[in-house]
């Protein structure tokens, strides 16, 4: 039992080793966005592009890097190899990736629906559409995420509410934590094609057909700069990304401003609970000053002042009217230390007598005030 008992964690990961296949399951597309299907062993598939190993160790990063005239493209899921000749998305399995790549992807290899005047090299056409995949990607989380924040915003920012519900709370803590989410993929994508420009080698081994078909070179040679189409192919999508970034930093702007705006409401409300709090509590000290009159008359104490009927109805009123005197004298205490003042009058002489120079900058200064308040009424709607 004892030897069996050491022998059994061995055989445990043996038998859980033995379960993992090491195995791509693989989408190749030609030229002409031809597409098959197949699985490969990772030690043949290396083998066969002429890569090492850990070349096709692919984590959850984003890179774009060349080996052995391979572009090898990582996009989080998405992987792919890029060769001269044809692409290899590994590891497809992914039911809005399967969508992509049996629907758009063979098309736009296939050179259909370009914008140039001459034809590029196949793996232009693959990085810009992996790239097109990414960009649009990012573009729909943030097209997702600004109507429900916006809405979530307008709910929490009305003045009417004298209470924050706390489900548009948790509600716009999900989206701000998405919305993070989507800044930081956002950066990591601009730094990963900034790497790439930054390095005029790193281009130039991007054009793999510029090295591999004499036609071509021939052709960059002739006029057509393949490392500069490339360059200007990267920086448009580092473009989108900057502009798509730009927009997610507004919406955290005007989440944060919100939650000022929300703030200011919640200690208004909060301060005019306490002055009535306050004034209750001024008008509960009043009646009890005043009330002990009746206290006093209340003892079993005898004198002349019990045997006439109208004292009841004088005292009654003596410490009604003292008690509502004193309540006044005290809320109009508070209403002039705690009311903000009002401005100092400015007498019409001194109105006219200002100079010019003096009018022209209040002008100025009122047509500043006016342009921040339409920008911010067009920010607000």
């Amino acid at each position: 039992a004892g030897r069996f008992y050491q022998h059994a964690p061995t055989e445990t990961s043996q038998a859980t080793l033995a379960s993992v296949s090491p195995v791509f399951a693989v989408m190749k597309f030609d030229k002409k966005g031809n597409t098959t299907y197949f699985e490969k062993k990772k030690t043949e598939l290396y083998q066969e592009l002429g890569l090492q190993a850990r070349d096709l160790r692919f984590q959850h990063v984003m890179s774009i890097a060349t080996r052995n005239n391979r572009i090898i493209m990582r996009m989080e899921f998405l992987k792919a190899v890029i060769t001269p000749e044809f692409l290899l998305i590994l590891d497809y399995r992914n039911l809005s990736l399967e969508h992509w790549l049996l629907n758009e992807l063979a098309s736009q290899l296939a050179g259909e629906g370009q914008l140039v005047t001459y034809s590029l090299p196949f793996e232009f056409r693959a990085i810009e559409a992996i790239l097109q995949y990414w960009i649009s990607k990012l573009q729909g989380r943030l097209n997702t995420l600004q109507p429900q924040i916006l809405e979530t915003l307008e709910a929490l920012v009305d003045p009417k509410l004298l209470s924050v519900d706390r489900s548009k709370l948790h509600i716009l803590l999900q989206n701000g934590k998405s919305l993070s989410e989507l800044e930081t993929d956002l950066k990591v994508f601009k730094e990963t094609i900034l790497e790439i420009l930054d390095e005029e080698e790193v281009i130039e081994e991007l054009c793999l057909s510029k090295w591999t078909d004499p036609q071509v070179f021939e052709e960059s040679t002739s006029g057509i700069d393949h490392a500069e189409e490339m360059e200007l192919l990267l920086e448009n999508y580092y473009r989108q990304a900057e502009d798509l970034l730009n927009e997610a930093r507004e919406l955290r702007v005007l989440i944060d401003d919100s939650e000022s705006i929300i703030f200011i409401n919640l200690d208004s409300h909060r301060n005019v609970m306490m002055r009535l709090n306050l004034q209750l509590t001024m008008g509960t000290f009043s009646v009890s000053l005043f009330g002990l009159i009746g206290v006093a008359f209340g003892m079993n104490l005898e004198s002349s002042l019990e045997e006439d009927p109208r004292i009841f109805w004088l005292v009654t009123g003596i410490m009604f009217l003292g008690s509502g005197l004193i309540w006044r004298r005290l809320l109009s205490f508070l209403g002039r230390h705690l009311d903000p003042p009002l401005p100092p009058h400015v007498p019409p002489v001194l109105k006219k007598s200002q100079p010019a120079a003096g009018r022209v900058e209040i002008k100025t200064s009122l047509k500043g005030e006016t342009f921040g308040l339409n920008r911010s009424t067009i920010t607000n709607q």
